[in-house]
């Protein structure tokens, strides 16, 4: 049967627009007018994100290796400043050794502290120059109590929730040791503890503050 051109152009317009107006414009299911996607976080603390790593041994540990135990926290105000880390740990033996403390690629424990990857590099630099190179800490009366501040965030594409925390059995060399090692993990040796990051609350900082 002949139609005739401009019945086309009608047909096309009848049902063609709905399917076109359906995909690109919101509806009212949307909530239109849209309103922006917020972290729930972020609106119960007051635009500030908390996060917590609570440290076990390594499963593949040798038997004569210290078990260290306890928390990293983690408190960023805004995606701007900087984030606050606060480290409580125990179990190390009496001996004066100096500890490095990184943050891992992933946060994968199949295989104990060994399947967290090596340390979180996005930009591809040497080490000590990763935003998860905490440094060196001394144990005092078998305790690790320290805070310091990073370049990691917990906001955006580079968080890194959901990432590792791996405290080593030496000291870093922090990329002074003249090999391709140290320039990757400054040597510090083998992996005594780890955690993965997660989200956390306000209460948990407060009180493990104290």
């Amino acid at each position: 049967m002949y139609v005739p051109p401009l019945m086309h152009y009608f047909m096309l317009l009848l049902f063609g627009l709905p399917c076109f107006l359906s995909a690109y414009l919101p509806s009212q299911s949307d909530g239109f007018p849209m309103k922006p996607i917020v972290q729930p976080e972020l609106a119960e603390f007051n635009g500030t994100l908390y996060a917590s790593c609570k440290m076990k041994p390594n499963t593949r540990l040798a038997e004569d290796q210290p078990k260290v135990y306890g928390r990293v926290l983690f408190r960023q105000g805004r995606v701007d400043r900087p984030l606050e880390v606060m480290f409580k740990l125990k179990g190390f033996p009496d001996a004066k050794q100096m500890r490095a403390i990184h943050v891992h690629q992933f946060g994968d424990l199949s295989e104990g502290c060994d399947s967290t990857g090596g340390h979180y590099n996005p930009d591809k630099v040497n080490h000590p120059k990763h935003p998860g190179d905490f440094g060196n800490f001394m144990p005092r009366g078998g305790r690790i109590r320290e805070r310091t501040t990073s370049d990691v965030t917990l906001f955006g594409p580079l968080s890194v929730l959901g990432r590792s925390v791996v405290l080593h059995a030496g000291e870093d060399d922090l990329g002074q040791g003249g090999d391709a090692g140290s320039l990757l993990h400054g040597n510090a040796g083998h992996r005594l503890a780890c955690c993965i990051i997660g989200i956390g609350s306000r209460n948990l900082w407060d009180n493990v503050s104290q």
